[in-house]
Parts: C-alpha cells; sequence; structure tokens
C-alpha cells in the first residue's frame, strides 16, 4: 500500500512542481501565456484520453505492469521537461507525462481497491492523501531547487525518486484475478449503472471546484493585495487537512455510504465558493478557505468510494479511469471558462458561476443515485445497470 502511495505522490510532485515553474518558463525561455495555457491544457487531455483508453486493460490481468509502464512514461516525460527549452519539446514532455500518469493512476487504485475491499474507503483516502500531498511538495521542491542549480532540477530529483520507489513495487505480488470475466473492449458500459453515473457527475464536480479554486486563487489575491504569504502558501495551507483527513474521510463514506457524504461535501463546497465572490478582503477568503479544507478532507474521497461500490469487481480499472478522465477533462474545461468569466466579469461573479454550476452537478449526481444512498457494500458485491444487488 504504501508503496503505491509513494508512487502516487511523486506523480502529483511532478505536476507540482510544473505548475509552480510557469512564470521562469515565460521568463526564461519567452514562452507566452497563451502558450503556457496550451501546456497545461494538453497535458490535462493526454491525461483524460490514457485514463478512458488505456486503464481498461488493468482489469485484464495487466494492472502491474500498466503501473510500472506508467511511471517509465511519467519518468521519461520528466526527463524531457528537465532538457527542454522550447515550447515544442515542453509540450511533448508534458504529453508523455499526462499519459504516463493516467496509465498508472487507476491500476494502483484498483490494486489497493482490491486488495482489501473490507476497507477500501480508507485505503482510497490515503491514496487521495498521498496525491495531495505530492502535488504541495512540489512548489516547494522548485523553490528550494531552482535557484541553485537551475530549472532542470526539480524534475530530475523527482525523476530519480520516482525510478527508486518504482523499483520496490517490482517485488510487490499483485493478485491480477477477478470475480467476473472483464469485457474487451472500453468502460463505457458501465455508463448504463445509474449509480455509477451518479459517482462520475459528483467526482466531475469535485474538479470542478478544483479547477476555478486553483485558477483564481493568485488573481484574486493579486487583485485584493493580499498579504504576500497568504497568496503564496495558501494552497500548501489548503492541502494540508486533505492530506490529514482523507483516509478518516474515505473510511466514513465506506461507514454510511458514499453518496450522502458526496452530497453533503460537495453542497458545502458550492456555498464556501459563494462565500469567496462576496467576501470583503483576502484575509477573509483565507479564512473561509480554511474551513473549506477541513470539509473537504473529510468528504473528497467519498466520489472514488462510490464509484468502487456501484461497479463489479473486475471492472474496478475501467471505472477509476472514467472517473479520473472525466474529473481532468472538467478540471481543463473549468480553468479555461472561469478564467474567462473573472476576466470579463470579475471574482463575484466568477465564484458565482462556479457555486451554481456545483449546485447542478450535486442534484443530477443524487438524483442518479438515489436507490445507493444507502449502500456501503463493498466491491465483491456488483449491481446490475439499474443499480440492484445482484447477489440477492
Amino acid at each position: 500500500m504504501y508503496r503505491f502511495m509513494a508512487l502516487s505522490a511523486l506523480m502529483g510532485a511532478g505536476y507540482g512542481v510544473l505548475f509552480t515553474m510557469l512564470d521562469d518558463y515565460r521568463a526564461e525561455y519567452g514562452i507566452g501565456e497563451t502558450a503556457l495555457g496550451v501546456l497545461i491544457g494538453a497535458g490535462f487531455l493526454a491525461g483524460f484520453l490514457s485514463q478512458v483508453l488505456i486503464a481498461p486493460m488493468a482489469d485484464r490481468g495487466r494492472a502491474k505492469m500498466l503501473v510500472l509502464v506508467g511511471v517509465a512514461l511519467n519518468v521519461f516525460g520528466l526527463l524531457v521537461m528537465a532538457a527542454g527549452t522550447t515550447f515544442s519539446i515542453l509540450l511533448a514532455g508534458r504529453v508523455v507525462m499526462g499519459i504516463g500518469i493516467g496509465t498508472a493512476l487507476p491500476a494502483i487504485r484498483r490494486i489497493v481497491i482490491l486488495a482489501d475491499p473490507e476497507n477500501l474507503g480508507e485505503n482510497l483516502g490515503r491514496l487521495v492523501s498521498a496525491d495531495v500531498a505530492g502535488f504541495a511538495m512540489g512548489p516547494v521542491l522548485a523553490a528550494l531547487l531552482v535557484g541553485l542549480f537551475g530549472i532542470p532540477a526539480p524534475f530530475l530529483v523527482v525523476a530519480v525518486l520516482t525510478v527508486a520507489f518504482s523499483a520496490s513495487v517490482l517485488s510487490v505480488s499483485v493478485d491480477e484475478s477477478a470475480p467476473g470475466s472483464s469485457p474487451p473492449g472500453l468502460a463505457f458500459d458501465l455508463l448504463r449503472i445509474r449509480p455509477f453515473v451518479g459517482a462520475l457527475v459528483l467526482g466531475s464536480a469535485v474538479f470542478l471546484m478544483i479547477g476555478s479554486f486553483d485558477v483564481l486563487w493568485a488573481v484574486v489575491h493579486d487583485d485584493m493585495e493580499t498579504a504576500e504569504w497568504i497568496a503564496n502558501i495558501g494552497i500548501t495551507l489548503f492541502a494540508l487537512p486533505l492530506v490529514l483527513l482523507a483516509s478518516t474521510g474515505g473510511k466514513l463514506a465506506q461507514r454510511v455510504g458514499p453518496f450522502p457524504v458526496a452530497t453533503i461535501g460537495l453542497s458545502l463546497g458550492a456555498f464556501f465558493m459563494l462565500l469567496y465572490g462576496l467576501m470583503p478582503t483576502g484575509g477573509a477568503i483565507f479564512a473561509v478557505a480554511m474551513v473549506h479544507a477541513v470539509s473537504d478532507g473529510i468528504t473528497i474521497a467519498s466520489t472514488g468510494v462510490a464509484v468502487a461500490i456501484t461497479v463489479p469487481a473486475d471492472r474496478q480499472a475501467g471505472a477509476q479511469g472514467l472517473l479520473g478522465g472525466f474529473q481532468t477533462l472538467t478540471a481543463g474545461i473549468t480553468a479555461v471558462a472561469i478564467g474567462a468569466i473573472s476576466e470579463s466579469l470579475g471574482r463575484t461573479w466568477a465564484y458565482g458561476t462556479t457555486a451554481i454550476a456545483m449546485a447542478v452537478l450535486v442534484i443530477v449526481g443524487a438524483a442518479l443515485s438515489h436507490s445507493a444512498w444507502r449502500s456501503a457494500s463493498p466491491v465483491s458485491v456488483a449491481m446490475d445497470p439499474a443499480g440492484v444487488d445482484r447477489s440477492t
């Protein structure tokens, strides 16, 4: 479990380093803001495609192989990013990173879910904690290394650490079998399962919130002339409760049912997003964000748990791949749309639009999943397309 958590954290760290380096690319390599936007968006698109198209292979006895292949691609992408000084090279590295991460993560989730289905909520929460911790580690590595050793340094360090930890996975015994018979194609047939679609919609609401939060945070605090320390470390402080509470939140979601937990958490998230647009000062926004972080920490793992309990055991990688793919696509679209709304209409409209869109997704997700609201079954219990327990 902990080896896979380490790999997840290091893949998140690669993303964290990249986001931190955008201003360096502009200053040192002369890459414009539009090109930087394409650089970020291309990675999201690559991640979406790999999670949707490649992840189902992990359900057919290739989970460990896909983890190793995905990690190798991610390392290669990191090395390309370290060597690149032009937009085309950096774009190639970003795309390879996106493909690698999208290949590995659903396979990791499948392995973790099936290794201990009775504790899948807590274990998925641990993976969320690792992802968030890794992403938060990226800016720290960049701050420590770039000034001393140059722009390539943090990418090289993450690549070396990833290779070191991936070597330890070679000795891990993975049960590649699962009940049932996973079909040879993609996972889109799972969209016939209404509670699963409800989980996808709720999971997309999470990344709608994340996409808006990330794209607005620095800009809003700059416009409001907030204290520099709040603007610089606010996202890192926001991540801390997610790191500390996600495993507990995942355990809670499995015990009481992930759909109620997700619905409550995302409803609160929409309310907090609305408040950000109404607060009079950056300090007030920061205070709300710290409460918001605790709420998200307790509830954010619930959508992954919801996906896990609404599909058969032999479809976990494909299902988690669809979840990650839709979430990635939602984040990319949201970042572009909310950025445009903020630029033209201001932060109140941007945050307000986010809150309304989240509320709509929560209502749709809750309606689609109503038949599974009281369910917290382990993955050994499969669901038919109507969301009915086939074991009865």
